[in-house]
């Protein structure tokens, strides 16, 4: 074997072993990167799996713009006057839920909107930016904010599903009021620089 044969060879096995390692890099990279938005997302993961059919390259693009967007919103602690007011407001929207239930929906998924809005939060007339905000920093009970919406919007929704709504936003309401963190996986990075009340289920027994 000539020597410019060999040098041949050896240039074409070092060029295969590079492109190999190349793909394993990218491969674990982005392996590393779905397992990060896995845990920073969870079920809200899955959710936007599905909205994107299957897609894992567009949902992972979505989250990531998500990230970018909200990430660095800290959320404002409500003086505790304004949480208490807020939350003798959702006391009285299920005590009205026995008599006009589809209004009480309505009524919750405004006061969900103005919460979140005092948090810091994208304001209440922006609802698309403030759901993907709230699912950045409150990835596990956004989804109620969504399912109210819908059961409010809905002609045919019926009183269970209606309660079964109201219910499933409760969660996000209480993580909203709440002093602590922020419900999620993680600790939300600064911009700049519980009071913890039993409610009232809509059926009347305490939760």
């Amino acid at each position: 074997m000539s020597t410019q044969t060999a040098l041949l060879i050896l240039a074409a096995t070092i060029a295969v072993l590079l492109a190999a390692g190349f793909l394993v890099r990218a491969l674990t990279g982005t392996d590393r990167g779905a397992r990060a938005l896995k845990r920073r997302f969870g079920p809200e993961y899955d959710h936007t799996l599905e909205r994107h059919r299957g897609d894992s390259e567009s949902a992972h693009r979505d989250l990531r713009e998500r990230l970018d967007g909200y990430g660095d919103i800290r959320p404002l602690p409500l003086e505790p006057a304004v949480r208490e007011d807020y939350t003798a407001q959702w006391t009285t929207i299920q005590e009205r839920f026995v008599d006009a239930p589809r209004q009480a929906v309505v009524d919750a998924d405004e006061l969900l909107a103005r919460v979140a809005e005092t948090k810091g939060f994208p304001d209440a007339g922006r609802r698309e930016e403030q759901l993907a905000a709230l699912s950045v920093h409150h990835p596990h009970h956004v989804e109620g904010m969504r399912a109210i919406r819908r059961a409010g919007r809905s002609t045919s929704a019926s009183t269970e599903e209606l309660r079964e709504a109201l219910v499933h936003a409760r969660a996000l309401f209480e993580g909203l009021v709440e002093t602590g963190r922020p419900t999620g996986a993680d600790a939300v990075r600064p911009r700049s620089g519980r009071h913890s009340r039993r409610l009232i289920d809509p059926k009347g027994s305490e939760a």
